[in-house]
């Protein structure tokens, strides 16, 4: 059953890192609205994703060549492009932080999406329309020790979609940044049940604990279908003069001064 009203269906929607967590719940909910979605990643996702799966290293120059080429060569370009792909590098200490950890983590989270832009967004401006969602993260406003390398580089993304967003907006392509909070994804609950074993909780208790942490007022984490559905609003037609901005979906997550 595809989701009426969004003038979605039949677009053709590339979502990175869509295997899992984040990325799979955008993949389906564009799927559930009838759009043809294609999902990259280096790992495949579960068997029932109902997208055209490309293997793809997004961390490297060569790989996102490659997958700007194969979407092209199979659909001819995308109408809505979402740079979701990014993770963080290892924690460390601000001052003791490598270059190569800076490296990996301006690569992952902000060059992949740069480069990728670079091949597809192109066809949109030929095109008079299409729409990139960024997905950047709730770091970027509000760092966390031992991170700020990932942190660094999605507050540039937040930047970069600022510009590119006032440069391609005479062309009909808009461009909008989406910052996840504290989301339960698949990857975080396998890492917070790795910590509740280690203390001899619950996961649950685990869970609380850091949305207390990170004062978030509704007391809880988010699901991966919270930010999905955000992402779909700002593809469809009901979004249609937002552009150039951030939307938080984090659970109102207050900065601890």
């Amino acid at each position: 059953m595809t989701v009426p009203g969004e003038g979605l269906d039949g677009l053709r929607v590339l979502v990175t890192g869509g295997s899992r967590g984040l990325g799979e719940a955008t993949a389906r909910r564009f799927a559930a609205a009838g759009a043809r979605v294609l999902t990259a990643s280096r790992s495949r996702p579960s068997k029932d994703l109902p997208a055209t799966f490309i293997q793809a290293d997004l961390a490297t120059e060569q790989g996102v060549a490659e997958l700007g080429r194969q979407v092209i060569d199979r659909v001819g370009g995308v109408d809505v492009l979402v740079n979701n792909a990014g993770a963080p590098s290892a924690p460390a200490p601000t001052l003791s932080r490598s270059d190569e950890s800076w490296h990996t983590d301006l690569e992952m989270n902000l060059l992949s999406a740069v480069r990728l832009d670079r091949l597809l967004v192109p066809g949109m401006v030929d095109r008079g329309s299409g729409v990139v969602v960024h997905v950047s993260s709730i770091a970027s406003r509000l760092p966390q020790r031992t991170q700020v390398s990932y942190a660094a580089a999605k507050a540039a993304l937040n930047v970069y979609s600022r510009e590119l967003a006032t440069e391609v907006g005479e062309h009909g392509v808009r461009v909008v940044c989406v910052l996840p909070g504290f989301v339960a994804t698949g990857g975080a609950t396998a890492h917070h049940q790795r910590l509740a074993d280690q203390q001899g909780v619950g996961l649950e208790e685990i869970q609380q604990q850091l949305a207390d942490q990170l004062k978030v007022p509704m007391g809880r984490p988010g699901e991966p279908e919270d930010v999905a559905e955000m992402i779909a609003f700002l593809a469809s037609g009901r979004a249609k003069w937002l552009t150039g901005a951030e939307f938080r979906v984090d659970g109102g997550i207050i900065p601890v001064v």
